[in-house]
């Protein structure tokens, strides 16, 4: 059955963006453009009421405190407004990042959420907008399962797999095949639930490159990092002759930090048992996030970590699949 009332929750991007003196800006006002453009189509849509966080922003400058206001606002268009599905507007350049962080931060909740936005501005010539915007809403209408979802370019993509790939193109947003093996969990505990209060995390992403200086990676370690993805070669390898930096990894470990890896291969997974570098990093206390991609492993750090998991339940519970991200 489809949704009967449809929160849409607008948070700027470019598919409300207006041109300014510096080029195009978030702009407000866009309920009235969006009902405007409906009653032209003349579109059989849900019913759906229409909520704003302000100020309307470019996802460029996107945070995870805006996160956590998404997630309030959802919880009152349902628990207060009656709605029973929710379509949010966001820009692209984070769009991936929202919607793997959302998959998690709402786990258990009974009504589906799908996320959007466009290419180019509603009105412009030619625009993936409109087609965007009606082409989610009549998904919902017609019936989603609960969940987050992205809806782009006339597909309808799961919110903790999906990636951003090009930045010139309607196609932009696609599920790349990755390797996808692992526990299902049975239940979600109410820890870890949409119900649970989440505090600010302090998480970094660090790539492995050729020649990186454990120096480098005690700085960002002592900054006061809860959470660190780093993001190695391959099936999870490194520069495992390095034995200060391997220390640095193993004593940020033993402070409780949570060192988790994921593979820089765009169609990898993490397996560290392939290589022996591979096992030597896994021995600081590095683990695996299997074939998660980079925006999926930092929602679900932060969710975990900001429901206030310590460190041995957040690694437990970040080893196991909680929503599709980990597991066919």
């Amino acid at each position: 059955m489809g949704c009967q009332k449809l929160l849409v929750l607008y948070t700027g991007g470019t598919i409300g963006m207006q041109m300014s003196a510096a080029g195009l800006a978030p702009a407000s006002g866009f309920e009235a453009r969006l009902r405007a453009q409906q009653a032209l189509q003349a579109q059989a849509l849900p019913e759906w009421i229409f909520r704003e966080l302000l100020p309307p922003i470019d996802s460029a400058n996107m945070n995870p405190h805006n996160w956590l206001a998404m997630v309030a606002a959802i919880r009152a268009g349902i628990e207060q407004d009656g709605c029973d599905a929710v379509l949010l507007l966001h820009g692209t350049d984070t769009l991936a990042y929202s919607a793997a962080a959302l998959s998690f931060l709402l786990l258990g909740l009974p009504v589906p959420v799908i996320l959007s936005g466009s290419m180019l501005p509603a009105g412009s010539p030619g625009s993936d907008a409109w087609g965007n915007l009606f082409g989610a809403m009549q998904a919902l209408q017609a019936g989603v399962a609960p969940g987050v979802q992205l809806y782009f370019n006339g597909e309808l993509m799961h919110g903790a797999r999906v990636s951003k790939l090009r930045s010139d193109a309607f196609d932009a947003f696609q599920v790349l095949p990755r390797q996808r093996q692992g526990q299902r969990a049975v239940s979600i505990p109410a820890s870890i639930d949409y119900r649970q209060v989440r505090q600010p995390v302090n998480l970094a992403v660090l790539p492995l490159f050729p020649g990186i200086q454990a120096a480098q990676l005690r700085v960002l370690l002592d900054s006061g990092v809860q959470g660190l993805l780093l993001e190695c070669y391959g099936s999870g390898t490194g520069p495992a002759d390095d034995a200060e930096l391997l220390a640095v990894l193993k004593a940020a470990h033993q402070r409780g930090v949570v060192l988790a890896a994921i593979s820089q291969c765009p169609h990898g997974h993490v397996e560290f048992g392939v290589y022996a570098a591979g096992s030597q990093l896994a021995s600081t206390g590095l683990i695996s996030a299997g074939g998660m991609t980079r925006e999926a492993a930092l929602g679900k750090l932060f969710a975990l970590l900001g429901a206030g998991l310590g460190q041995a339940e957040a690694e437990h519970w970040f080893g196991l699949d909680l929503c599709g991200e980990r597991a066919d």
